[in-house]
Formats: C-alpha cells, sequence, structure tokens
C-alpha cells in the first residue's frame, strides 16, 4: 500500500505541473473544463467556443491546404495563415515576371484577388463518439482489434456512415473515423470543403520570412509570417469549383480582432489542427527516439548542411539554388536537437518510467483481474522496440543518410515503369540542382553510411560499386561521369531510344542502379518494421485504456491526430539558461538591429524602415503601443505557455474574450520535447501579434479597403 501511495504521490505532482495538453472540443464538457479555463482567465462561455447547435468560434477556424491551419477574420470570408503555409500555393501562382513570393502582394480590390490552383479549406461541421458503432461493426465481421483501428476497416466504416447520416446531401462535405486514446475510443468527423480560395495578400518574403532558416526554432522573432486568402462560394454559399460567377463566403463566425495588444501573463488560448504528438510513450520508445531516430539525424542532415553550405558560401548563385534545401534540411536538424534537450534535460525517461509504475502499482492493488494485462502490454511493447532496434537503425541511416540527403537517389531506374521516367528525372534535375555539389553529398554521406552500417545490409549497387571502383569516392565519381541521368541533355538523348534500349539503360546505368538499389533497400526495410507495428499498437491500446481506467478522461488528453484541438496558457517568455531571460513581445526597433543588407534573410526594405523611422503606426498610431513615457513602440511577436505541435501552423490566438490577438508561426528548438511530454519551464509557442499584421496591411500594402471589412474591438 505505501508502494502505491508514493507511486500515486509521485504521478500526481508530476501532472499538476504539466499543465499543457491539446484538449479535444467535443469532450470539454465531460471533462469539466469550464472551471480550470476559468481560473486561467477565459471571460467567454464555452459555448461561444464550442458549439453544436449554433454558431461558435470553432465554424470560425478551419484546416488550410494540406496540413495548416487557418481563421476566418470578416464577414466576407477572409482567412488568416502563416506565409510558410500558403508557400507553395503562391509559388504555383507565381512566374518569373510576376513572382509573388519574392516580391508580394496586395488586392487592391476583389477584382484583384488571385486564384490559387488546388488550394482548399476545410471546415468541421459536426462530430460524433461512434465508438460502440465502431467495436460492434468490427465484431459483426470478425475483425481483430488491430485492423478495427487500420484506415482500410476505417476509411470503408467512415463513408458508410456518412452516407446514411443527415449529411450526406450537403454540398462539398465528407465523413470520416478518426481513433482517439490509442484506438479505446473513435469519433466520427463531417468536414465541409471548399475549393476557390483566392490570395488576397503576401507580404514580399524578406518581411513575411524576416530571420529566415537562422530564427527559425527560436525566440526572441521578429517575424510576421501570415498571408491572407478568401474563400469564394456558389451564390447559395456552397463550395463550388473556381467560377468568376462564385462570391465571397458568408461565415457562420468570424473572429473579432483586438487593438489592445498583450501583456506578460494574459490569458492566450490557441486552436488549430495539431499533427502528431506521442505523449504515451513507455521509457524503451524515448529511449528510441532520441539514440536512434533523432541522433541518427542530426549526424547525418548535419554532414549534408555541411557541404551544401561551404559551396553556397563560396558562389552567390549556388546560395541560391540551394537555399530553400539548405532550410528544408535545417528545418529537421534543429527539432531533433531540441527534442533531445527536452529528454535530457527533463529526464523524459524517468517521468515516463514513473507513469508506467504508477499505472501497474494501482491495478495490482486496485484492479488485479487487470493488472496482467497492462504489464503484458508494457512487456510487448519494449521487446518490439529492443526487436526492431537494428532494423530501425538501418533505416534512419539509409532515409537520412541516402534517400534525404542525394537527390540522385530519384533518378529513373529499373524499379520504374517506362512512363514514369520523365517525371522521376525533372523531380530532382531541375534548375535548382547541381550534379557536382549532389556528388560532395553522396561522397559524405555514403563514407558515413558504410562505416555505420554492416556491409551485409548495404544495398547491392553500394556493395557492388564500391568492390569495382575501390573507395567510396571513386565509385560516386564513376557515377555522376558516366550517368545518362546528371544532365538534361543526358536525359533527352534517352528519350530518343526505344524502349529496350531505355530497359537496358536503366539496368546498367550506375546512377539507375545506385538510385533504385536504395529504393529496394529502404522499401524491405519499411515492410520489415512494420511487423512490429501490430504488436506495438495492439499493447498501446491496452496500456491507454489502463490509464483511462486509472485517471478517467478528465484530466487526459488524446495524442494530436491532425483534428480540431485547442491548447490555453499565459503571454510568457522564458529563460534557457541561467542568466538570460527572453520577454515578450518583441518589437519593430528588433528588426532593425538584426538587419544584415547582405543577407536576404535579414535585409529591411525601404518603405518598413521609413514606417519605422517615422512612425507610421496607423492614424493616431492605432496598431502600435503606447508606454508610459508617451512614446509609441510597434509590437511584433511574443510568445505564450500554449500546447503546440507541427499542424498549428496559422492558428488563431485569442485572448479571454475571445478575441484575435496573433497568429502562431513556430515553436521555440527547446520546447518540441514536448510532443511527449509539455515544458512547462521551456515550451513556447512563438506568435505575430496581430497588430503587426494590421500595420502591415495599411501601411506596407495601402489597403486600407481590408481594414475597413475587418471587425476591430476594444476593451479597454
Amino acid at each position: 500500500m505505501k508502494k502505491l501511495l508514493f507511486s500515486l504521490l509521485a504521478f500526481l505532482a508530476l501532472t499538476a505541473q504539466a499543465d499543457g495538453g491539446m484538449w479535444f472540443l467535443k469532450l470539454m464538457e465531460q471533462q469539466h473544463l469550464a472551471d480550470s479555463l476559468k481560473k486561467a482567465g477565459l471571460k467567454m462561455p464555452l459555448s461561444q467556443l464550442y458549439n453544436e447547435n449554433g454558431p461558435s468560434l470553432r465554424d470560425a477556424i478551419g484546416q488550410f491546404g494540406r496540413g495548416c491551419t487557418g481563421e476566418v477574420i470578416s464577414p466576407d470570408g477572409l482567412v488568416l495563415t502563416n506565409n510558410h503555409c500558403g508557400y507553395s500555393y503562391v509559388h504555383g501562382i507565381s512566374t518569373t515576371q510576376r513572382n509573388y513570393l519574392r516580391d508580394g502582394y496586395y488586392a487592391k480590390s476583389r477584382a484583384e484577388e488571385l486564384p490559387v490552383k488546388d488550394l482548399t479549406f476545410t471546415f468541421v461541421i459536426a462530430i460524433e463518439d461512434v465508438t460502440e458503432a465502431v467495436e460492434a461493426a468490427a465484431k459483426a465481421v470478425g475483425v481483430d482489434t488491430y485492423t478495427m483501428q487500420s484506415q482500410s476497416f476505417l476509411k470503408p466504416f467512415g463513408e458508410k456512415m456518412f452516407k446514411a447520416s443527415k449529411y450526406s446531401t450537403m454540398p462539398g462535405a465528407h465523413g470520416s473515423v478518426v481513433a482517439f486514446f490509442s484506438a479505446n475510443r473513435f469519433y466520427f468527423f463531417v468536414e465541409q470543403m471548399y475549393k476557390d480560395v483566392r490570395l488576397v495578400v503576401n507580404p514580399p518574403l524578406n518581411i513575411a520570412q524576416f530571420g529566415g532558416n537562422q530564427d527559425n526554432w527560436v525566440y526572441p522573432r521578429h517575424n510576421p509570417d501570415f498571408a491572407i486568402f478568401r474563400i469564394y462560394a456558389d451564390a447559395n454559399g456552397n463550395p463550388a469549383p473556381y467560377s468568376e460567377s462564385n462570391v465571397p463566403l458568408k461565415p457562420k463566425r468570424w473572429f473579432n480582432i483586438s487593438t489592445d495588444g498583450v501583456q506578460r501573463d494574459d490569458f492566450a488560448m490557441i486552436m488549430g489542427f495539431p499533427g502528431r504528438t506521442n505523449h504515451f510513450f513507455l521509457p524503451s520508445e524515448v529511449e528510441e527516439w532520441k539514440t536512434i531516430d533523432n541522433d541518427i539525424r542530426i549526424r547525418m542532415r548535419n554532414i549534408r548542411q555541411e557541404v551544401m553550405l561551404k559551396d553556397m558560401l563560396a558562389d552567390p548563385k549556388v546560395n541560391i539554388m540551394y537555399a530553400a534545401k539548405y532550410a528544408r534540411s535545417q528545418n529537421a536538424y534543429k527539432r531533433a536537437i531540441g527534442a533531445n534537450f527536452g529528454i535530457e534535460k527533463n529526464n523524459f525517461k524517468a517521468t515516463k518510467q514513473q507513469e508506467m509504475e504508477s499505472l501497474l502499482s494501482w491495478a495490482k492493488e486496485k484492479a488485479p483481474k487487470s493488472y496482467k494485462s497492462y504489464a503484458d502490454a508494457v512487456s510487448t511493447i519494449d521487446r518490439a522496440i529492443e526487436g526492431r532496434r537494428d532494423l530501425r537503425r538501418q533505416f534512419w541511416y539509409l532515409d537520412e543518410g541516402l534517400w534525404q540527403a542525394i537527390e540522385a537517389t530519384r533518378a529513373p531506374g529499373a524499379d520504374d515503369p517506362l512512363t514514369a521516367t520523365d517525371k522521376a528525372f525533372t523531380a530532382y534535375n531541375n534548375k535548382d540542382y547541381l550534379p557536382s555539389l549532389d556528388a560532395k553529398i553522396a561522397k559524405a554521406e555514403l563514407a558515413e553510411y558504410t562505416r555505420q552500417i554492416d556491409r551485409k545490409d548495404w544495398p547491392t549497387a553500394i556493395a557492388e560499386g564500391i568492390d569495382k571502383f575501390g573507395s567510396v569516392d571513386a565509385y560516386v565519381d564513376a557515377m555522376f561521369a558516366q550517368s545518362t541521368f546528371t544532365t538534361p541533355e543526358g536525359f533527352e538523348a534517352f528519350k530518343k531510344l526505344g524502349a529496350k534500349e531505355q530497359q537496358a539503360v536503366l539496368s546498367s546505368d550506375l546512377m539507375s542502379r545506385f538510385a533504385a538499389s536504395v529504393r529496394t533497400k529502404r522499401e524491405q526495410l519499411t515492410k520489415d518494421l512494420r511487423a512490429f507495428d501490430n504488436p506495438i499498437d495492439l499493447a498501446r491500446r491496452t496500456y491507454v485504456g489502463g490509464i483511462i481506467a486509472q485517471r478517467g478522461t478528465d484530466n487526459l488528453w488524446p495524442d494530436a491526430n491532425s483534428t480540431l484541438r485547442f491548447t490555453y496558457g499565459q503571454v510568457r517568455g522564458y529563460s534557457p539558461v541561467d542568466g538570460v531571460e527572453y520577454q515578450v513581445p518583441t518589437t519593430l526597433r528588433g528588426v532593425m538591429e538584426k538587419e544584415d543588407p547582405t543577407s536576404w534573410e535579414f535585409a529591411v526594405p525601404a518603405r518598413l524602415k521609413e514606417i519605422y523611422q517615422k512612425q507610421l503606426y496607423g492614424e493616431g498610431k492605432r496598431w502600435a503601443a503606447k508606454k508610459a513615457d508617451g512614446t509609441y513602440e510597434m509590437p511584433v511577436n511574443f510568445a505564450a505557455t500554449t500546447h503546440t505541435t507541427g499542424g498549428n501552423s496559422g492558428s488563431p490566438v485569442f485572448n479571454k474574450y475571445g478575441d484575435l490577438i496573433g497568429i502562431n508561426f513556430d515553436r521555440n528548438w527547446e520546447g518540441v520535447g514536448g510532443d511527449i511530454q509539455y515544458l512547462p519551464s521551456y515550451q513556447r509557442s512563438i506568435i505575430c501579434d496581430i497588430r503587426y499584421v494590421l500595420l502591415l496591411i495599411d501601411q506596407l500594402g495601402e489597403c486600407p479597403r481590408l481594414i475597413q471589412e475587418l471587425s476591430l474591438v476594444s476593451r479597454r
């Protein structure tokens, strides 16, 4: 009994200090969150936050494109999101003559709002608990527990439910069933997708992405990472393909925008679609994540980045060609470093050990019939993690060191159909590809890969190539010198060959053989690793089911799975190391202090400097903060203790009244370990102050029509 009491007290102490959480709107009432939200500072009724029977803020939020969040900010369907969320879409409508990414775009009238290909905005219409229905359907057809939580079962089941629902005739609607709490609960989501979404505002890149890669995952920040689009619908307000006759959507709800600003410790709430977390990890999984996934990613990406950076610094042309590739590599690299920081700084293994021991101690005392199943679940996961260790290590070295790092792994090969060769070649060999730099990267990455992985586990072509040419360097030199697929000219000659001749080239060309061999090995490793998913997923369902039995769901949030969630906290900086205190907010003065005309990441346009120097902060300096001495400063970014992850990009940040105060766009690298355990002292959402957005629309873009369209409020 003493052991049980100690374990429970330790666990309760742990959970008491850890705020955070990506809470599920459907469970708010069941989890009695009204009291905790009120205590935290919320002044609006929960029915205005989420209401199944009438308009609420939920109705003003949707999925922007393929994985970000956006929010409706006007009665005529304006949508605010991040610049980086709209980046690929704006790139798709840009040309060398009209580069909307580089130069920016401000539509001066609705007629100038630009159609964007393949861009969608999706609202959540309804959420229903269908746990019993899913379990009954699985039982009826003899489906095992593992299959029950798979897409092969849930996708057709969700489609069937949708067809039988009252939403089946709703234009643009679709339904799906999603597993929660590791398949201990299932929810049916009805969503409505709009396909006519047009560009309204996209700030110039050197403003929208100020700080670039250097400031990525970093606070203090000075970045207005925003863009504005508009949803269009048919005359009846229904989703419709692009048409000149479409009209701006009249939404159920939109955000009021606060001009009051924020101060330290103010209440802040974020709603959005966080992608994935793993806060039910066991200690063995924390160790795997650190020593395999993150450590290997850090090691192999650092090698690639060092090679790229050397050539980028030596040649401005190479810098332009590889800047985006370097930034993409750095993004996941910094995330891995941050995750390991959290694991070590807060001893996540010990935390997860306490959670596990607490469950088992509780079960032994309070639920002895279930104790064995929970203990077996832990053992099953631990055995699977140990069993896949070598395979996972192989996969990560191959994926990060070869597949992700060497662009030549995309070259056409005998494993591709001949009809796909053109697509395969142009996917990597384009205006931003240098065979000479790819060869340097290949040499460095292959050298490390062959040191770390046993020869018997190498892709066949690599072993054969090194044997034939005597070394990694000689093999790579021969591959790039002899291959048909290093230049457009070589590929054009290949295309003129007959089918049999093309097939012969694909079977003998060194680069083709290398690429096909890497892909084959990767596919095999993926297949081999998949065999461990079944026991882990089944055991996780039992383990999480045990935690629910022990704790209930009142203080338990399901792992993020790209469904609509909310998180709340306070506006607050943090102290990453002794003697350093990051404050909120940052200001336009900081932009000027960071200016570096030689770097696009820190170049400050002349007009923005003029705005700063003349304090052109709107009529009556309406967008700026008035200080005690009567002077004004222009807020740019702030941070909050809110619990976010990937997918929360573009999420609205609102105050205690439900008014928009900012837009979420990043996290600090010290806090990314929050994906497995919230870090109250270090984890921060990085947010663009809405007043800076308003300033840039008003003074930089000179778009008073948009300002007039917004619902601006002050509650002082």
